[in-house]
C-alpha cells in the first residue's frame, strides 16, 4: 500500500510502498514453489527439498528478490494511479527494508510528465516569402535536357582539354618505391572534376594519346592516409584515351524529341508553371516551420531529459532500420564513417529536443481547446493500418495503444489549429536579417 507520496522536485515524485508481513510472506512461498523444481541439496531428491532447509543452506533471502518483484508491478501501478501520476520513464525502485516479521519497504522515484504552459498560440507570425521564378532557373532545367540527350564525342586530334573525359593509366612512387592504392588501369577521369590530389588533373592537359609522362603531386596535410599525408609523390601515367560530352542545341526537335511538348517555348511556360508552383510550396511549407519553430520556443518548462534520451532512442532506431533495408546497419555505418554510436546520438539531439517540446505544445493545445476525438475518426484513422496489416479496424485496436493513437489525432487537430490562426507578416523576416547584420557588425 501507499504509506506516503512526496514531491522532490519539479517532475520527480517520491512514492513510499509497504507490503505487510502477510502479503510478503505469500509471496515467499510462491517463490519458493517456482524454484523448488530446481533445488538441489545433498540427500534430498531434486525438487524435494524443504523451504526451510533451502532457507538455512542459501540464506533466509534465497526467496525475497523473486518475491519483491512479483509484488513490485501490481503495488506500484496501484501507487500511480493512486496519485494519478503520469509518468515518462520507469521508476527507480529501492527496497529500504525488508524482514519476515515487518514485509517490505520500498522507494520509488518516479519522473513524471511535465506540466505545460502555452499561450498566444493563435496568431503566431511568420514570413512566407515565395522565390521569384527567373529566366536563369527555367535555362537550369532546360540544361538538364540537353545534358539527358548530349553525346560523347572521342578526340584524336588535340591535346587533352579541362572537362575532357580522359582514360588513363598510372602508378604512384614515393622516390623509386610503388605505394599501396596508387596503381590504376585503364582509369575514367573527368579533368577539373577534383576527384584526384589536387594539381593531379592539371598535369593531364596539353598531353596527347599516348603520351607517357610524370605527373608531380604532394599529398594534403589533412589525406585521409595518414602515412600519405604530405608527401611527395610522382604518378608515372599514360594517356590512352580522350573524349568530351557534346551538347545538342535546344530547338523544336530535340524538344519533341525528349518531351511530350511540340516546342521550346511550349515546355519552357511548363516548367515556368511547375517552379511558381514548387515555390509557393517550398514558401508555405517554410512559414508553417517557422510558424512551430516560434511554438517550440514558446516551450520554457523543465522537461525531464529522459524524455529527449527516448525520443533519440526512436530516431536512432528507425535510421538503423532504414540502413538494414540498404543492407546495411548502424555498427557498419559507425564503421564507414568513423562515428561512434554516441556521435551519432548527438547528431539528432537538436531535433529530438524540438520534437519534444513541440509534442508537448499541441498536446497542451488539444487540452485548452477541448478537442475530442468521434470514433468514425479513429475508425478512419486505423483504417490504412489495417489495411496494411490485412486485419480489420476492430482487431487492429487490440494490437495499438489507443490512448496514445487517439491522441495523435488530437495533435494533428491541434496543428491546423495553430496553422490556420498563423499570420503571414514579411516584416518577422526583414527583422531576423537586420537583428544578423548587427550581430555580424
Amino acid at each position: 500500500m501507499l504509506k506516503s507520496s512526496t514531491k522532490t522536485d519539479v517532475n520527480t515524485t517520491e512514492l513510499v510502498i509497504t507490503i505487510d508481513a502477510a502479503t510478503f510472506e505469500a509471496a515467499v512461498e510462491r517463490e519458493y514453489q517456482r524454484q523448488k523444481k530446481n533445488i538441489q541439496i545433498r540427500g534430498f531428491r531434486k525438487g524435494k527439498v524443504p523451504r526451510k532447509l533451502a532457507e538455512r543452506e542459501f540464506g533466509e533471502g534465497v526467496f525475497y528478490e523473486g518475491a519483491v518483484n512479483s509484488l513490485l508491478t501490481p503495488e506500484l501501478d496501484a501507487a500511480v494511479r493512486a496519485e494519478n501520476l503520469d509518468l515518462v520513464d520507469r521508476p527507480n525502485v529501492e527496497i529500504t527494508s525488508i524482514d519476515k516479521e515487518n514485509g517490505v519497504e520500498l522507494k520509488a522515484v518516479c519522473v513524471t510528465k511535465p506540466v505545460i504552459e502555452i499561450s498566444d498560440y493563435k496568431g503566431i507570425k511568420a514570413a512566407k516569402v515565395v522565390k521569384e521564378i527567373t529566366d536563369d532557373d527555367v535555362n537550369q532545367q532546360i540544361e538538364i535536357i540537353r545534358k539527358k540527350n548530349a553525346r560523347i564525342v572521342s578526340v584524336e586530334d588535340r591535346p587533352a582539354q579541362l572537362n575532357d573525359e580522359v582514360i588513363i593509366d598510372f602508378e604512384g612512387f614515393f622516390g623509386d618505391e610503388a605505394f599501396e592504392g596508387g596503381k590504376g588501369e585503364d582509369h575514367p577521369l573527368k579533368l577539373g572534376s577534383g576527384q584526384f590530389i589536387p594539381g593531379f588533373e592539371d598535369q593531364i592537359v596539353g598531353h596527347n594519346i599516348d603520351d607517357e609522362f610524370d605527373i608531380n603531386v604532394t599529398f594534403p596535410e589533412n589525406y585521409q592516409m595518414k602515412d600519405y599525408a604530405g608527401k611527395d609523390a610522382i604518378f608515372k601515367t599514360k594517356l590512352k584515351a580522350i573524349s568530351y560530352e557534346q551538347m545538342p542545341e535546344i530547338d523544336d526537335d530535340l524538344i519533341k524529341d525528349a518531351t511530350e511538348f511540340d516546342s521550346v517555348d511550349e515546355y519552357k511556360a511548363d516548367i515556368r508553371t511547375k517552379l511558381e508552383e514548387a515555390a509557393v510550396s517550398q514558401a508555405d511549407s517554410a512559414f508553417e516551420n517557422a510558424v512551430l519553430q516560434t511554438l517550440i520556443d514558446k516551450v520554457e518548462s523543465p522537461i525531464p531529459n529522459c524524455m529527449f534520451e527516448q525520443r533519440i532512442d526512436n530516431i536512432v532506431d528507425s535510421f538503423d532500420k532504414q540502413l538494414q533495408q540498404q543492407g546495411m546497419n548502424l555498427k557498419l555505418y559507425c564503421q564507414y564513417t568513423g562515428m561512434d554510436v554516441d556521435a551519432i546520438r548527438d547528431t539528432y539531439r537538436d531535433r529530438a529536443v524540438g520534437e519534444v517540446k513541440l509534442r508537448l505544445a499541441l498536446e497542451k493545445i488539444a487540452e485548452l481547446e477541448n478537442i475530442e476525438i468521434s470514433d468514425d475518426e479513429i475508425n478512419e484513422g486505423l483504417a490504412p493500418i489495417a489495411e496494411a496489416n490485412k486485419m480489420d479496424v476492430e482487431t487492429i485496436k487490440r494490437f495499438i495503444p489507443m490512448d496514445d493513437f487517439t491522441m495523435d489525432l488530437k495533435v494533428q487537430k491541434a496543428v491546423e489549429i495553430v496553422k490556420e490562426n498563423a499570420v503571414v507578416d514579411n516584416s518577422v523576416e526583414e527583422s531576423a536579417e537586420q537583428t544578423e547584420e548587427q550581430q555580424a557588425e
